[in-house]
């Protein structure tokens, strides 16, 4: 690996390194009892994980079960939530050898967007218990949405789309 390329990949470390400790910091400052030792444990994943990349995954899910333990503030689980993403972004950036193209808009923007979609969530407490049920129906509804261009395309299988050439339909012919 050329000085360059070297000198990329340990800055990368470095900095992933310091979002790993703030993830952990962000969630474990005031724990006491079993959350202390999950932020311990977190804290050696941490510095294993420079070291052994996989580690670095064990290290973000220690820290859920630090949050799950101590039950932090929204906004607290959120600096710790987007730590956690750009920690892993950069970490796999750098020990993947793909530098800064590693890191890309949508995965800035996903993060984003979910730790914004969670205090939001959070900022208004609402008392459906039954709005889980929901959530298979919505889930269901994105993904139809979100396949719909896929699978009725018409440059995709002549002039028809994909599902009809799955499932044709009977088609009654004109009278002459």
């Amino acid at each position: 690996m050329r000085q360059g390329g070297q000198l990329v990949a340990s800055f990368l470390a470095a900095l992933s390194a310091a979002f790993g400790f703030s993830m952990v910091a962000a969630v474990g400052v005031g724990a006491q009892g079993p959350a202390l030792i999950a932020v311990t444990a977190a804290l050696v994943a941490l510095v294993a994980g420079v070291l052994f990349r996989p580690v670095a995954t064990l290290a973000v899910l220690l820290t859920v079960g630090v949050i799950a333990l101590s039950d932090p503030a929204a906004a607290l689980a959120a600096v710790s939530g987007l730590s956690a993403a750009v920690y892993l972004v950069l970490r796999h950036a750098a020990g993947g050898g793909a530098g800064l193209d590693g890191v890309s808009g949508a995965s800035v923007a996903g993060a984003l967007g979910f730790a914004f979609a969670g205090l939001v969530a959070t900022a208004f407490p609402l008392q459906l218990p039954w709005l889980p049920l929901l959530a298979p129906l919505a889930v269901f509804t994105v993904y139809l949405l979100a396949t719909r261009p896929f699978l009725q395309s018409s440059e995709a299988v002549g002039s028809k789309g994909v599902l009809q050439e799955i499932y044709p339909t009977r088609r009654l012919r004109n009278p002459p």
